[in-house]
């Protein structure tokens, strides 16, 4: 089957960084797999296209929107009052400044739009589904359709953690659903042919009667080649690992209060990887419990060299309580290890008993007694993960590589083309 000719519009999209722009990056590049592709993305992004081997003008376009979008990202960095806060602050300073990068998106290529060059547009990011596209009206009165996501965040904040949603500056989030008021969510929704919803929670809160043209596709995956070790601890005592920012809502301080009588009884070895404010607490609480020998603080690690230390482990804890992706549990699931985390949002929806372990959401005090339990039948026998750790792999290259991903969104161009009926559901 002739691939289709797809712009896709990626505002964040950097082989250089991590989150939504990597998201943005791999998925659009990815999709050249399956058509013929060209990548809108903003200018920031440039020179690490141009360092990736893209040209620009042939494969990618950016858009100079800095005119509108500096000033709204420097609004949003004071008024998150903290590096790595405020997610929901940024998210709604975004929903200012994204419809002028839109705006200057049409105005270079609604010409060849109009005129049928492309057979689809497709708004990878932002991931939000809080923020609207002009484009999607456009589109459909140039009778090109428009297909938006994966759409992704929203999620919740779970009972019994609001200290913590203060503490991450997250005041907006009391008003969280005060976005499907906005104008132009409707008129985007209905005008789509399609919404890829990256998440059940996100699919959960799409209008009933927009629910037909929903396709439910997870938000992440893997690149084999950033991934590409097989773990390979050894099994004298249980090796884990946390990967993420120091902050309260991903539970560093859970998991090590809960590993604690294991690190003291030389039963458990610990990788903490990232930094953040609560690094330097943390690093405190292990030295006066006398567990400083069993944890090894690693910081802020590149992102390419984080599986050097994930691969000596067989585990990947990981209490966090509020994910909307997730990204991390399929990193450590491509390298073998086993993931065990809090079954909420994102890491909730990717695991499943089969090829990994979790606790129920609950206070923080629950998760810590679950999280203490779970880490000790594990430490009773490392080398009885191994099983679990094969099939998280194999899950893993089945449905979660970027090529695959890349297949799955092709079988959606498919759809709202008439080439095909709609996508399975996601299994």
């Amino acid at each position: 089957m002739e691939k289709p000719r797809v712009l896709v519009i990626a505002e964040a999209a950097n082989p250089e960084w991590v989150s939504v722009p990597l998201v943005g990056w791999s998925l659009s590049t990815a999709l050249r797999g399956v058509a013929d592709v060209h990548i809108v993305t903003q200018v920031r992004n440039r020179e690490a296209f141009q360092r990736a081997g893209e040209v620009e003008g042939e494969t990618f376009t950016a858009i100079d929107s800095e005119a509108f979008a500096r000033p709204m990202w420097k609004l949003g960095e004071v008024l998150r009052m903290g590096q790595g806060k405020g997610w929901t602050m940024v998210q709604a300073v975004s929903a200012l400044s994204y419809p002028y990068f839109e705006r200057l998106v049409w105005r270079r290529f609604g010409p060849d739009i109009r005129a049928g060059r492309y057979d689809l547009v497709h708004r990878v990011t932002p991931l939000s589904p809080t923020i609207s596209s002009p484009l999607a009206g456009r589109c459909a009165r140039a009778g090109v359709p428009f297909v938006m996501g994966p759409l992704n965040g929203g999620v919740p904040w779970p009972r019994g953690f609001d200290a913590e949603r203060r503490r991450e500056r997250e005041w907006l989030s009391y008003l969280r659903g005060a976005y499907k008021a906005l104008p132009g969510r409707g008129t985007t929704l209905r005008h789509a042919a399609a919404i890829i919803a990256g998440s059940c929670h996100t699919l959960s809160e799409i209008p009933a009667r927009h629910r037909g043209k929903c396709v439910y596709i997870p938000e992440n995956a893997v690149d084999p080649a950033r991934f590409s070790q097989l773990a390979a601890p050894e099994n004298d005592v249980l090796r884990a690992c946390f990967v993420g920012r120091m902050v309260p809502y991903k539970g560093p301080d859970m998991l090590l209060e809960a590993a604690l009588p294991l690190l003291r009884a030389g039963r458990m070895q610990l990788e903490m990887i990232g930094d953040g404010p609560m690094l330097a607490g943390l690093k405190e609480f292990a030295a006066r419990e006398g567990i400083a020998d069993a944890v090894t603080f690693h910081g802020w690690v590149a992102h390419d060299k984080v599986q050097s230390v994930m691969s000596g482990c067989h585990l990947l804890s990981f209490p966090s309580v509020r994910e909307f992706g997730g990204g991390v549990v399929l990193e450590a699931m491509a390298l073998g290890l086993v993931p065990l985390i809090v079954d909420y949002a994102g890491p909730g929806e990717l695991v499943r008993p089969d090829w990994g372990l979790k606790v129920p959401i609950g206070s923080r005090a629950e998760i810590v007694a679950a999280f203490r339990a779970e880490l000790g039948r594990c430490a009773a026998d490392p080398a009885g993960l191994a099983p679990l750790a094969a099939a998280a792999r194999a899950r893993v290259e089945e449905k979660f590589t970027w090529a695959r991903k890349a297949g799955q969104v092709r079988e959606v161009y498919d759809w709202v083309l008439g080439r095909a009926a709609k996508p399975a559901p996601f299994d």
